[in-house]
């Protein structure tokens, strides 16, 4: 998806606004000066990055708004992406936006992604998932073997 993050530098330069990128090709030692940058600089405007390089590791608590202009198949990766800006030290409220067209490709993702996030929350009973299901059928495996024998 770095085409689409070249599209949007060109917007960005073309109507001058100040912005600063993180991709997959932004080096390591980099990724942290630029996310301190546009923490502290509030003159920047916009921080457009990937959903795969911002997933892990970036505190973006400088952003009040997160733009969605593509989704995952893995809505969990999405997920991550939009907590950059929910951490420790965000004093203000955040917006998520998601853009999408219909009936495009981009739609059908997010319509797996959500079925997906569904399926996920069914299998560990939203949060309430324990183990002791699995304790008791194995205890009483155990029990029955233990008769066959």
């Amino acid at each position: 998806m770095t085409k689409m993050l070249d599209v949007l530098e060109a917007f960005l330069n073309y109507h001058g606004h100040r912005y600063l990128r993180l991709d997959g090709t932004t080096k390591v030692e980099q990724r942290q000066a630029l996310m301190e940058r546009f923490n502290a600089d509030k003159r920047i405007f916009v921080f457009i990055l990937s959903t795969r390089s911002g997933g892990l590791g970036v505190n973006l608590t400088g952003a009040d708004t997160v733009i969605f202009y593509d989704s995952d198949w893995n809505p969990t990766m999405d997920a991550q992406a939009q907590d950059r800006c929910h951490r420790i030290g965000q004093t203000r409220d955040v917006h998520i936006y998601r853009l999408i067209s219909v009936a495009t490709v981009e739609e059908n993702i997010l319509k797996k992604a959500q079925q997906k996030r569904a399926l996920g929350n069914l299998a560990i009973e939203e949060g309430q998932f324990t183990t002791e299901f699995f304790k008791q059928n194995q205890q009483q495996f155990v029990a029955s073997k233990q008769n066959t024998i």
